[in-house]
């Protein structure tokens, strides 16, 4: 709290009880013979005589100088100090006419017997406040003058930022009431703190990341007003403008643009916080302004004479059509990881800050030094919902150990993980992105049969990188109605720009099919529908993975645009062994005549299936409250091969034949 701030304006106060006194001792000569005493209606001279008796500024002359207060004030300016009101007259460049009609508007704020004295002047002992036509007339000034009501308007420097509102809109202009906000007053009294209104919408930046700011800078020295910052997910964006705002000496207010959406009070919330910047001389930040709704985008387009820069972030693109003023478009840069963990994610450096913190709960409520599990479950705990209305949301729990692959799929598998968690440094760091405006994201293939661990080993590399995997449910994504798949497929991919996870499209050749030879209007369509999921991934920065029975169902075309494949084949008998090991484990009662390695050597079938029976013939034992033994195995395959319309043969059965004939 600033006791200098309020001396100030308290003795520009003076001045202006000083000037409606002497407006009161002129009407009081007017009025003194017309003996009027309607109480209640109407305030007597004599009740008006006594309203400024006891001020020590009664008797001074109503004039709108004061040398000696400004010469005290030049005095503490000297010495360091910079007072509030003086700051905003030099922003808003402010003309004398412009203060004194903040300083009357603002009279019944700092003393509640102006109230009286303006119901006074105005003939109605209603209208508490002053009226644009009363502030005229105590400015000394002719209402009709253009260059004097324009003061008053829209584009009026103390309405435009927000000092003034003009009220009742509804009345002749003369007669409209002129009120200061809360915050204003707030403010020039010296007082501490934002706006109450706009506690819940303010956003903290990260300080001290490596991002260059030099180029926003140069534009506000140049005398740019808006900037569209646009950025994908895990840039610094709201760094990279702070940083730039502060090397061009502005403090800066950022508010969060998403409480802001479908908000019945988002006009007059946004209105405050361009009066707070305009008040402060802080730039104003909107972050996710992309869904602002056009009365509040409008509003912050405003023209207000010297106003600080506002900042639209946003990760769409700028429309030219918003504005017809001039607006500088930039792309932030991507947030440099801090820590080796949060290598090859999209984490903006807030959301960094915020893993740390999760993390650090997680580990206080298990009595734990913070380990690489709770920054793992802090990166997810930063994941968008929007995407798990479009997809199934796993959190993934399987490792390299519980995966069972050839050699050669495993060290794949590997290289696609290093990918992904070091592709900022291939193309960023070392500029193997170059200029080209491709995509950065990277897509896998996996293919092979059913059951060969394909959707397992999606959720390992999901594991391994501390994110979640998202299944794409195609019966939420597939439509019958022309266009509405694109659509459906164009919402997955915007939610899934703003997720660190892995996005799984299980069974893709239903929607990533060979383009046909045209012969109707659905081979027209459904060849656009593929087109335009080619260019849709070429834009898609995250990670996705597509799976397939089938490589050849695809279309060349994607297999073109496949960064990493890997093959799933049927498994060996050794890597059988170890899948009947893994789903047989010795955790559960298992019989002496259990032979995992007959099993593994006589019956050529994928994981998948290895699971199934395992699971059935565990099932079968429980239910009768004994040991798994060989011969519910035996009939579990028996069942398992059924279903997959194979014949049941002596020569892989051998002698366990019987218990499936």
């Amino acid at each position: 709290m600033s006791d200098l701030d309020r001396e100030y304006l308290l003795g520009w106060h003076a001045r202006a009880v000083a000037v409606i006194d002497q407006a009161l001792s002129s009407r009081l000569i007017d009025d003194s013979a017309e003996g009027v005493a309607l109480r209640g209606l109407h305030i007597s001279p004599e009740e008006a005589a006594s309203i400024f008796t006891s001020h020590p500024l009664a008797g001074l002359e109503g004039e709108w100088d004061s040398p000696e207060l400004e010469a005290w004030a030049d005095d503490h300016e000297r010495s360091g100090t910079r007072f509030r009101l003086r700051g905003l007259i030099d922003r808003l460049r402010l003309e004398a006419v412009d203060v004194a009609a903040l300083l009357i508007a603002i009279a019944p704020d700092l003393d509640p017997r102006i109230e009286r004295a303006f119901g006074y002047l105005q003939d109605d002992v209603t209208r508490r406040r002053a009226s644009i036509g009363l502030a005229i007339a105590l400015l000394g000034a002719d209402p009709s003058w253009p260059q004097v009501r324009e003061r008053f308007g829209p584009s009026g420097p103390v309405v435009a930022g927000g000092l003034i509102e003009v009220l009742d809109d509804e009345r002749p202009f003369l007669t409209r009431s002129l009120r200061v906000p809360d915050a204003v007053v707030w403010y020039l009294l010296g007082g501490d703190g934002i706006d109450p209104a706009l506690t819940d919408l303010q956003l903290e930046a990260v300080r001290g990341v490596r991002v260059d700011g030099g180029d926003i800078v140069r534009a506000i020295e140049a005398g740019v007003g808006i900037f569209s910052v646009q950025h994908g997910a895990g840039a610094a964006a709201l760094s990279y403008v702070v940083e730039g705002c502060a090397r061009a000496g502005l403090e800066v207010l950022a508010i969060d643009g998403r409480k802001l959406s479908g908000s019945d009070a988002a006009l007059s919330l946004i209105g405050a916080a361009r009066r707070w910047s305009c008040l402060t001389g802080a730039a104003l930040i909107i972050v996710a302004a992309e869904g602002l709704p056009s009365n509040v985008r409008s509003a912050l387009l405003t023209e207000v004479n010297e106003a600080p820069p506002v900042f639209f972030m946003s990760s769409t693109s700028w429309d030219p059509t918003w504005s017809h003023r001039s607006v500088l478009v930039l792309d932030a840069p991507m947030a440099p990881p801090e820590i080796e963990e949060f290598r090859g994610l999209r984490l903006s450096p807030e959301q960094m800050v915020r893993v740390q913190q999760s993390a650090g709960i997680r580990a206080a409520a298990q009595g734990v030094p913070v380990d690489l599990s709770h920054l793992q479950a802090g990166i997810r705990d930063q994941s968008s919902a929007g995407l798990e209305r479009l997809s199934v949301r796993i959190n993934p729990e399987a490792t390299w150990d519980d995966l069972v692959v050839s050699d050669e799929g495993r060290a794949d598998l590997a290289d696609l993980e290093a990918r992904i968690r070091l592709r900022d440094v291939v193309f960023g760091e070392w500029g193997m992105g170059g200029r080209s405006s491709q995509r950065q994201g990277v897509t896998a293939l996996f293919s092979g049969p059913s059951g060969t661990g394909k959707t397992m080993a999606a959720e390992v590399v999901a594991h391994v990188l501390g994110v979640d995997l998202y299944v794409v449910d195609l019966s939420t994504v597939i439509d019958k109605y022309i266009g509405e798949t694109e659509k459906n497929l164009d919402r997955i991919f915007t939610e899934a720009q703003s997720v660190n996870g892995i996005l799984l499209f299980d069974e893709a050749d239903a929607i990533f099919g060979r383009r046909s030879a045209i012969e109707d209007s659905h081979d027209r369509h459904a060849n656009v529908g593929v087109s335009y999921l080619l260019q849709r991934m070429e834009q898609f920065d995250g990670v996705v993975v597509l799976t397939t029975n089938l490589k050849s169902n695809l279309d060349e075309a994607f297999l073109r645009r496949i960064d990493a494949a890997v093959d799933f084949p049927m498994p060996d008998a050794t890597q059988r062994l170890g899948l009947w090991q893994r789903c047989l484990p010795s955790s559960m009662p298992r019989a002496d005549d259990l032979d995992v390695a007959f099993l593994a050597q006589s019956f050529d079938i994928a994981g998948g299936n290895i699971r199934n029976i395992a699971v059935a013939a565990a099932f079968a034992s429980a239910d009768a409250g004994e040991a798994v033994t060989m011969e519910r195995v035996i009939k579990a395959v028996g069942q398992e091969y059924r279903k997959l319309g194979r014949l049941l043969l002596p020569s892989e059965f051998g002698s366990y034949i019987e218990h499936v004939e």
